[in-house]
């Protein structure tokens, strides 16, 4: 059996949409990810060094995907730490 106060909540948690981060390389007007410019890659980089999740800087499939392999090939050439 559910109560009215479960039917509710349930509907309002339907009707909430997640915030969409914006995409901060279009903002910045990056064509290129290389793995040569360190700057760029620590903005997508916690302190730990580890990358950030997608839906933590709101970058698309690809340019997540662009951006891991910059780190891989800046990580193994020793300009990141691992």
């Amino acid at each position: 059996m559910t109560s009215k106060s479960n039917k509710l909540r349930a509907k309002k948690a339907l009707l909430r949409k997640p915030k969409k981060r914006p995409n901060m390389m279009v903002q910045e007007k990056v064509g290129f990810v290389d793995y040569k410019d360190v700057n760029l890659l620590q903005r997508y980089m916690s302190d730990r060094s580890k990358l950030r999740a997608r839906r933590m800087n709101g970058n698309s499939v690809q340019q997540q995907r662009d951006i891991a392999t910059a780190v891989k090939n800046a990580r193994e050439m020793a300009l990141l730490p691992y």
